[in-house]
């Protein structure tokens, strides 16, 4: 039998490496401009072409590489950040296993020109492939110029499966977003298809985080500083009363790398337990500053999961930092034991004291007898300090109970099952009528428990939950709008402006259309800024701006580029803004005007996501209870 295992070619174990690190354009902006950033540069500039599937162009002005250094880059774990294993667990770099420039050059047309501070001369590399390519000596400015050309050129399937470019765009701005909160000290400028984007200068971290969030943030944070032999923890976190349900700016840093970290996030939310609504989220941008021996950066390709050594400890820092600094700016409600000019609270010396009062009753009252007597208006319950104070010495006569009483409780047909004489006339709730027919063609319907609407139809009872139904009518009727560009829009009196980082304003300018077909009325003031001059007709009572946070948030989680797949999440997201919520009490008008649009519907007992709407327990299942 032949050898069945076999050594791959290089251009394939590369083709294959790149599929770990370099999964879509902004994986390829992150890993260079990481090692810009290793490489001391003060200034990098990125430019980005077609969201990044025509050109990557990523400039700094760090130490830049010899000829052989340049070379030997796009080989596979070549490296200058490590030597041996024990390397591993001190790191103070970004970049440091040396697959990026050979992963990169795997999949794409890569051209390299650079030159160090004490040469005359830099070089100039060109591969595609893995294949070498060019290499010559040219005159060039110090530092790196990297040009990546046709990502994915050579593997088409996973060109293929790239997003649309507003998609990809906005994942290349959050990784840059990602990079220059944790590096005020450097100059970033951004620019994509010859429109910039970002232009940053050197600033203090504060600063930083308001011009890429806009200044409208700088009110909503509160400081973070704690120092301690294990961690030191510091950055902003926001205020208990800027909490929203999405769209929320959480980053977790850790020397300097962004990271996810859910059992982090877990010990913030914690913080606020209490202060904010449950299911809402705060913003936060915390910096842990730790021995790089305590952590292990090296269990994800991405270098985004990080293990700690000590995270019960951290978590108990975390929460204490974060307490304390709520409580400092008074964020958080407290007692002040020493304000002076505290009302002085006498000592109780037992002079006054007053005897509990006594309870008094007749025995010999009894409601339901018909005799009139006389009886003290306090004769039934009072106490004894009572009829001393106010002295009751009248009588009253007791009304008379009303005769033959018991004919109320008998049935009566004619009078409405004998209901009619208790039950207030305007009463919308009808338990039972003479006639199968005219019940069943009468609007009559029975909330429970503000979420079920009950009516009868020939095959027994109807439960309806109201919420569902409500939102499949609002979906239908949003997504008709959508595809027939027919929303109405009401105008607002004030206009609310709102802001938008720059990943965010990306996805905005990509369902712009969308938006205004439903009939939102936007305005573009530059710089992330948006004005709402006008809203959808229907969200009375709703927060216009935390409406379209939410719908752009929506959009960036899902992920959708087909048109109709936009159109159906932004009709569900919208509905579900609008739609009644449970617990909400209906009139027997509302009600009916509901199953009567429900019916309407053309997937009437469904919701968008599948859930059931409508239920009829059958008359056999109702005569089986009984």
């Amino acid at each position: 039998m032949s050898d069945v295992i076999r050594l791959l070619p290089d251009s394939v174990a590369n083709q294959i490496a790149a599929g770990e690190v370099i999964q879509r354009p902004a994986s390829v902006v992150k890993e260079l401009v990481e090692n810009a950033i290793d490489a001391e540069a003060k200034n990098i500039h990125v430019i980005i072409k077609d969201a990044g599937k025509t050109c990557i162009q990523v400039i700094d002005d760090g130490k830049g590489m010899s000829e052989t250094d340049a070379r030997l880059s796009f080989e596979r774990h070549a490296t200058s950040k490590i030597r041996e294993a024990s390397d591993l667990f001190s790191l103070h770099t970004m970049g440091f296993r040396g697959e990026a420039l050979a992963s990169i050059a795997a999949v794409a047309q890569v051209e390299l020109k650079t030159r160090q501070e004490s040469e005359e001369l830099g070089t100039s590399i060109s591969i595609a492939g893995s294949k070498l390519l060019a290499q010559e000596a040219v005159s060039c400015a110090k530092g790196c110029n990297f040009s990546i050309n046709n990502l994915f050129f050579n593997v088409p399937a996973r060109r293929k499966f790239l997003k649309s470019n507003q998609t990809e765009l906005s994942n290349i701005l959050a990784e840059f977003e990602r990079i220059v909160l944790v590096h005020p000290e450097v100059a970033f400028t951004l620019h994509h298809n010859e429109s910039e984007l970002f232009n940053l200068s050197v600033v203090s971290l504060r600063q930083r985080i308001i011009d890429i969030f806009g200044k409208k943030i700088n009110q909503q944070l509160l400081n973070l500083d704690v120092e301690t032999s294990l961690v030191r923890i510091t950055g902003y976190i926001g205020k208990p009363e800027t909490s929203r349900k999405k769209g929320a700016h959480q980053y977790f840093f850790v020397n300097g790398r962004y990271m996810r970290h859910s059992y982090f996030h877990r010990a913030v939310m914690e913080a606020y337990e209490n202060l904010i609504p449950a299911g809402e989220q705060i913003s936060y941008f915390i910096y842990f500053e730790i021995a790089p021996s305590s952590i292990d950066v090296n269990i994800h390709p991405t270098k985004t999961e990080i293990k700690f050594e000590n995270e019960q400890a951290i978590w108990q820092i975390l929460v204490a930092a974060i307490k304390e600094s709520l409580g400092k700016f008074n964020a958080i409600p407290s007692i002040d034991f020493d304000t002076e000019g505290m009302p002085d609270i006498p000592a109780f010396t037992g002079a006054d004291f007053s005897e509990a009062p006594t309870v008094s009753y007749n025995s010999s009252y009894n409601p339901f007898t018909s005799n009139e007597g006389d009886y003290s208006s306090m004769d039934f319950f009072s106490t004894s300090s009572d009829l001393k104070r106010n002295n009751y010495s009248s009588s009253y006569s007791k009304a008379s109970v009303p005769s033959e009483w018991e004919k109320m409780y008998q049935p009566d047909t004619a009078s409405n099952n004998g209901l009619s004489d208790i039950l207030p006339d305007d009463t919308p709730i009808v338990l039972e009528e003479k006639s199968n027919d005219s019940l069943e063609k009468a609007n009559v319907y029975f909330q429970f428990k503000g979420r079920y609407i009950l009516t009868s139809v020939k095959s027994g009872l109807m439960i309806i939950e109201q919420t569902r139904a409500h939102l499949r009518v609002l979906y239908d009727r949003y997504l008709s709008q959508l595809e027939n560009h027919k929303g109405i829009s009401q105008g607002v009196l004030f206009p609310e402006i709102v802001q938008f980082p720059a990943s965010e304003a990306v996805v905005l300018d990509g369902i712009w259309d969308d938006l205004l077909s439903i009939g939102f009325d936007l305005s573009n003031l530059g710089g992330g800024s948006y004005s709402i001059n006008g809203v959808p007709a229907e969200i009375d009572g709703l927060n216009p701006a935390e409406l379209l946070r939410n719908l752009v948030t929506t959009s960036i989680d899902k992920g959708n580029d087909l048109k109709d797949d936009i159109h159906h999440r932004l009709a569900l997201m919208m509905a579900k803004s609008v739609a009644i919520v449970p617990g909400q009490v209906l009139s027997n008008e509302e009600m009916s005007k509901l199953v009567d649009e429900l019916f309407l519907c053309q997937i009437p007992n469904y919701t968008p996501e599948g859930k059931t709407i409508l239920s009829v327990m059958a008359n056999s299942d109702i005569d089986k209870l009984f």
